[in-house]
């Protein structure tokens, strides 16, 4: 091999990947886990160090590298230091080998492949021996959820009471999954997932280290990528350093990644507000044909509607470092010009899409779909803010607009609605109007059948305060089969003058609702708003009338007279207690046959 040869070997042969290359080496070091640091400064100060520590959190946030910098802590000696402390700025004795894992006196074992009896036995065995050379004989356990119960169970009495110079530390990512009596014999620290604005400047700090040419919202990408894991923002721009020779674009890291253009996405956005579905689609499978995964691209939208509803409540969220500033800008744009009601239901709507994109096997279809759905659901006014314009319109407004008028709605709508305009930001960066829904009256009730004038007058006004009242009120006029279905599957959530709220039973007919809305309109002569609710509401009537009849065969049982004619006569029993206001919903009660002069038994 040549000389050229053998130093580029050499070179890649000294290559250490960046986690590893800044992995921090003193508690100055870790970022975004201040309240951890700030309590064991108290307590190395105080001198009330515990016997054992439990750290917790996600992948990548620090536990393993807090595990050794603790150890260091712990063994510090210098020649002016022979302590614990946290002040670790001058490497003392054993802090490299600590900090490289090759320490004899602190032991690091991987729980997931050492998960018996046998290896907490080990454990157990070496603890009665002082350590080699350094102050505390540590113990690093790590992913400790795997150890198996009887390791646990091995490993209380020496956790609980372990000799004066043993420590021990454990680290996990499912802490759930660590036993209650274990967890109380340590200190436990949770440590953070590092937030995105910081982990950004510490990726553009560890970048201008390494002379690398990053892009601020390459970075922002990374830090929302990594999700607060350091060790994963690191390997993400570990390897777009390598996809890019040195030169990290966003467009680099968009491709590497697979993710959506922010931008574009801002873009779709806007449309799905506006209701625009051709513009919505066009631009969602422009995104697509770029590379952009469906269900990407559902979830960087419903990140983006996150951020628009918390600026809403909290502007200065936009000064986060790990935001574009598209997004900055049109966030805050859309957070002025949109109400939360359609924010919360834009959420809801894509957290449900994204699902359906995931498990379906035509993710572009079925993330077209939901984009229809959210697009169109746009244009609706809100279920509150629809039963609001019902209670705010003015008596006699039964026409509405014409189904042919300018400001006429598509039939099939469930709620009234008006078009206003509104300023909202465009993708050229002007304002560009958006037409904004506002519940006003029309449409509702130009779908519902009107009573004529002179029908008005000849119906009587009919107080309603209870489903017993609807019910007499169909058997008044002679409808049985709807007072029938009504008694039996309608239970009452709320009623009110004009406005009914209801559940359904299981069996309840799909037109059921429609029948309730245009019999009381018909019977009462006025406007009703007859809603479903998904509250579990009182009994049915059917129900509140069977309870009373098998109150009352108990009453007639509990009766002396008929206790006594029932013991007199052995088999005798009893068929029926007639309720005037439930004889036609006993079962069989109209063929119940007469009692016969000779038949005795029965009563």
């Amino acid at each position: 091999m040549n000389d050229a040869g053998q130093m580029q070997q050499a070179k890649a042969g000294a290559y250490r990947v960046l986690a590893r290359k800044y992995r921090p080496r003193d508690f100055t070091a870790l970022i975004g886990q201040e309240p951890m640091v700030r309590t064991l400064t108290n307590a190395f100060s105080s001198g009330r160090i515990a016997q054992a520590w439990m750290l917790t959190g996600v992948r990548g946030v620090g536990k393993t590298t807090t595990a050794r910098i603790l150890a260091r802590a712990l063994n510090y000696e210098t020649d002016t230091v022979d302590q614990p402390t946290i002040e670790l700025g001058t490497p003392g004795e054993h802090c490299e080998a600590i900090m490289e894992g090759r320490h004899v006196d602190v032991v690091e074992m991987d729980a997931a492949s050492h998960t018996g009896i046998d290896d907490i036995r080990d454990i157990i065995e070496q603890v009665r021996y002082a350590p080699v050379s350094a102050r505390y004989k540590v113990y690093i356990i790590d992913e400790v959820h795997m150890l198996s119960n009887q390791a646990f169970n091995g490993l209380l009495k020496t956790l609980e009471e372990p000799p004066p110079h043993v420590k021990f530390i454990f680290a996990t990512t499912e802490i759930r999954k660590v036993p209650i009596t274990v967890l109380s014999r340590c200190q436990r620290f949770d440590l953070r997932r590092v937030d995105a604005g910081v982990l950004t400047e510490h990726l553009r700090a560890i970048a201008d280290k390494e002379s690398v040419g990053v892009e601020d919202e390459a970075l922002a990408m990374i830090a929302r990528a990594a999700e607060g894991s350091v060790r994963d923002s690191l390997s993400i721009l570990d390897q777009a350093i390598a996809h890019s020779s040195g030169n990290v674009t966003a467009a680099t890291v968009r491709d590497m990644l697979g993710l959506a253009d922010r931008a574009r996405v801002i873009d779709l956005f806007e449309h799905l507000m506006k209701g625009d579905v051709a513009a919505t689609l066009a631009e969602f499978r422009a995104q697509y044909d770029t590379g952009a995964d469906p269900a990407t691209v559902l979830t960087d939208l419903a990140e983006f509607n996150h951020l628009v509803t918390r600026l809403r409540f909290v502007p200065d969220a936009a000064n986060d470092a790990s935001l574009s500033e598209a997004e900055r800008t049109r966030g805050l744009e859309f957070s002025k010009a949109l109400s939360v009601r359609v924010l919360s239901r834009a959420w809801q709507m894509l957290l449900k899409g994204i699902q359906e994109v995931q498990s379906s096997a035509r993710p572009v279809a079925a993330g077209e779909m939901v984009l229809i759905r959210m697009a169109h659901a746009a244009n609706l006014p809100t279920p509150d803010e629809a039963l609001k314009a019902l209670e705010n319109m003015p008596a006699g407004t039964a026409g509405g607009a014409s189904a042919n008028g300018p400001g006429a709605a598509p039939s099939g709508n469930d709620g009234a609605r008006a078009v206003a305009s509104a300023q909202m930001p465009a993708s050229g960066g002007g304002g560009q109007t958006m037409r904004l829904v506002q519940p006003t009256p029309g449409e509702h009730e130009a779908a519902m059948p009107q009573a004529a004038p002179e029908a008005e007058a000849a119906v009587d006004a009919v107080p309603l305060a209870s489903l017993a009242d609807i019910a007499q009120l169909a058997e008044k006029h002679r409808d049985m089969a709807f007072k029938v279905q009504f008694k039996r599957c309608v239970r009452l959530v709320r009623i009110e003058p004009g406005r009914l709220t209801v559940n359904l039973t299981e069996d309840a007919p799909k037109t059921l609702l429609n029948d309730v809305t245009n019999r009381l309109q018909k019977w009462t002569g006025r406007r009703w708003m007859v809603s479903l609710s998904r509250e579990g509401g009182g009994k049915t009537l059917a129900e509140e009338e069977s309870g009373r009849r098998e109150m009352a065969l108990a009453d007639a049982r509990a009766d002396p007279a008929v206790a006594a004619i029932l013991e007199k006569f052995p088999g005798a029993r009893i068929l029926d207690v007639r309720i005037p206001d439930a004889v036609e919903e006993v079962p069989g009660a109209d063929a119940l046959p007469e009692p016969d002069a000779d038949d005795d038994d029965d009563i």
